[in-house]
């Protein structure tokens, strides 16, 4: 008999398996030299020790880690994996976990399912990760345009067919993203769980047919099928939630020793320059308020009445009782949206939405709805110990100047042709057309933002690619010949070797012709050979970026902040180079906590967090969103885990969670259909998330303070003991 499942002992065919449990890998068994055969390595060193797959990655790798591919699982009655592993590192690690169905678009990646978890340092123990459900058969290419589906199955969002099998998993992958430095982790098992007590518990639905399934959506935006705590099921059970919350907000009015700002007025006062402002002291860096006050900015995003707007163009049968679109009371509620990245409406031209989010305020608040929602949005925060309205929040909020806000703007202009990134091809600093477009979308602010004492400052720009080191040069000399960034490039290589291609082609171990070869030329060059060039000019276009756009925004607003433009996918130069320009460092992270967030070594910048969430599958949504959790109850104690370490960091001034309503249920332009919200698509607050948002929020600056005296402390003993 071959050794088909070596280490691993793999089961084929699940239905012979009565067994609860599924085991994937384990390492603990005598064939372990065996199976490194056949696992793929991916940036890393793998070997068996202390029974125990041991991996040891790469600095330079982007996805390191190992590989269990060509396999043929059927996982269909599994609801987890448990993976035990071990860091063996002083730091932390997130280790990202793939499972892949035989067919998979790596564009999309659709057919694929990733969860992630971290590690701490030093510790051996199991993580468990969720696995989605499947799709019922006959209900297969009616569910498409969001990323969940109901009862947390994963679809494609671009085409009407089912994304991931779990009957039919072909490999999985375990690997970090970009560590930046090596890494050292072990793994002893991989174990697919049966969980008998859901099984026995089928969905109702999941045996539905088309017709009976169909409209899934009830007139409020919620999911027909499935009950849950806080459900809405009529008209009369928004306006009882009036009553509940209007006394939830009178007991629960405000934290105290707090100024108009929301800056702590129990704490010595610094210099009041009628503008926010930042100040390290004693080794912590703050917001200083308008009033000379500390700030900690503790806020939400997208605060306003458009969460849950949802594409219906071509799944009208989705929705119950939608309104007439003649209808007076609800026509504002219809809209036009075309932008749809990585979804189904992708290249289909214009669509139609819902609001749902609006619909449930007009039928909750009545006619004025709007003026209600606005002032109750204040209320709220207060409330909730929330002193920030943060990026993407509707203007008509943020302009009574009740709570501190953040603005933002794009950058905009001509793209660098050969760059790459999620949301899309990154700026050309170079162009005349970025220049311009900075200057004219930030001449906009002049009027509105720029001299408002509640304005903190401005984000610029989000989430865009900055790719791994080289990554913009490498785009840039992969550009056509027009491309303006290319021409500064080769002016700067004409320099450097003297006009004299031949100097250039013996370091690059290239036969370029001439210097119009090189410009003509679209393809990449041995990056190993030109990185010290391209090195130097990725610098230059980090450079000339953040340079444009933070003396626009000094010479139109000079006493505002700037955030810089959110990073997500970033490299170490593009975050140094941030330094020099911004006043603050913006990053959106999703992850469980900051505790062991570091800035490259040499930069002492404060840093805010613009975005992060966590999401459950128990108040009848589809999709937890990027970090998951199981229950309402431990959503809360994620959030509270987070935003306390984010406090306790010394360059970590502001959290801002993302976002203020969930969003719609059918998933949004690009198909996020996350449970992330602080109210519920039909304007109900969480109230488990909320309790956890006061508990930190009331106590935010006496856990800064706290932080600050320890930090001092240290700092003073570090002192005594140099000297």
């Amino acid at each position: 008999m071959r050794l088909l499942t070596l280490l691993f002992v793999v089961f084929l065919v699940a239905p012979f398996v009565a067994a609860e449990e599924i085991v994937l890998l384990d390492a603990t068994k005598p064939e372990s030299e065996t199976l490194l055969k056949t696992l793929n390595r991916q940036s890393s060193k793998l070997s068996v020790q202390d029974h125990s797959i041991l991996v040891e990655t790469e600095k330079s790798g982007q996805w390191p880690g190992f590989n269990m591919g060509k396999q043929n699982w059927n996982l269909v009655n599994c609801d987890s994996l448990v993976i035990e592993v071990a860091n063996l590192d002083d730091q932390p690690i997130t280790l990202h976990c793939r499972i892949d169905s035989p067919e998979i678009d790596f564009k999309t990646m659709s057919g694929t399912y990733t969860s992630s978890f971290s590690v701490e340092p030093g510790k051996t123990e199991p993580h468990k990760i969720m696995l989605p459900p499947i799709i019922p058969q006959q209900l297969k290419n009616k569910l498409f345009g969001m990323r969940g589906a109901p009862g947390g199955a994963k679809i494609s969002a671009t085409e009407t067919k089912s994304g991931f099998h779990k009957d039919a998993v072909v490999g999985l992958t375990l690997f970090l993203n970009r560590p930046n430095r090596e890494t050292k982790w072990s793994v002893r098992k991989i174990v697919a769980t049966a969980n008998e007590k859901e099984k026995s518990q089928q969905l109702s639905w999941s045996n539905m047919t088309p017709d009976e399934f169909f409209p899934m959506i009830d007139r409020f935006g919620q999911f027909k099928h499935e009950n849950w705590y806080g459900k809405i099921h009529s008209e009369d059970d928004l306006k009882k939630n009036i009553v509940r919350e209007a006394e939830d907000l009178a007991k629960h009015p405000s934290p105290n020793n707090r100024n108009q700002y929301g800056g702590y007025t129990n704490a010595p006062k610094f210099t009041a320059t009628g503008h926010f402002r930042v100040e390290k002291i004693n080794d912590v860096w703050w917001f200083v308020d308008p009033e000379g006050f500390l700030f900690w900015s503790h806020g939400t995003d997208c605060v306003g009445g458009h969460s849950a707007s949802t594409p219906i163009t071509d799944r009208e049968f989705y929705f119950a009782e939608l309104p007439d679109k003649n209808d007076t009371t609800f026509k504002s509620c219809y809209g036009k949206g075309s932008w749809a990245p990585h979804n189904y409406y992708e290249g289909r031209g214009t669509y139609t939405t819902f609001n749902f989010t609006q619909s449930n305020l007009i039928r909750k608040y009545g006619e004025h709805w709007q003026t209600t929602f606005i002032e109750l949005a204040h209320q709220r925060l207060k409330s909730w110990g929330m002193n920030t309205i943060a990026n993407w929040s509707d203007a008509k909020i943020y302009n009574l100047r009740k709570t501190p806000y953040t603005a933002n703007m794009g950058s905009g202009g001509k793209s660098i042709a050969g760059s790459g990134g999620y949301w899309g091809k990154f700026p050309d600093p170079f162009s005349k057309e970025f220049e311009e477009s900075v200057a004219k979308n930030a001449e906009k602010l002049a009027a509105t933002t720029a001299n408002d004492s509640w304005c903190l400052g401005y984000f610029v720009d989000n989430e865009i690619s900055w790719g791994s080191e080289r990554s913009l040069a490498i785009g840039t000399i992969t550009s056509p010949a027009d491309q303006p960034a290319k021409i500064v490039f080769l002016n700067d290589l004409k320099t450097k070797y003297n006009n004299d291609i031949t100097k250039l082609n013996a370091v690059w171990a290239t036969n370029y012709s001439d210097w119009d070869a090189l410009l003509n030329s679209t393809e990449k060059p041995d990056e190993a050979k030109a990185k010290d060039d391209l090195d130097a000019f990725h610098k230059r276009v980090c450079e000339k970026y953040f340079k444009t756009i933070r003396d626009t925004l000094k010479r139109i607003a000079p006493n505002k902040l700037y955030f810089g433009c959110r990073f997500a996918w970033v490299n170490d130069t593009a975050i140094l180079v941030s330094a020099e320009y911004c006043d603050v460092i913006s990053f959106n992270k999703y992850r469980r906590d900051l505790a062991k967030f570091e800035l490259p070594e040499g930069i002492d910048k404060p840093v805010i967090i613009g975005e992060f969430h966590f999401g459950a599958l128990d108040r009848g949504m589809f999709h937890t969103g990027l970090v998951p959790t199981e229950s309402q109850d431990k959503r809360a104690e994620a959030y509270e885990n987070y935003v306390r370490s984010a406090l306790e960091h010394p360059q970590i001034i502001g959290t801002h969670w993302f976002q203020y309503g969930d969003q719609a249920t059918t998933g949004r332009g690009d198909g996020e259909n996350y449970q992330i919200g602080l109210l519920s698509v039909t304007d109900t607050p969480y109230p488990e998330t909320i309790d956890a948002v006061r508990r930190v929020g009331y106590s935010l600056y006496e856990i800064r303070l706290k932080q600050q005296s320890t930090t001092h402390l240290h700092q003073e003993k570090s002192e005594k003991r140099s000297n």
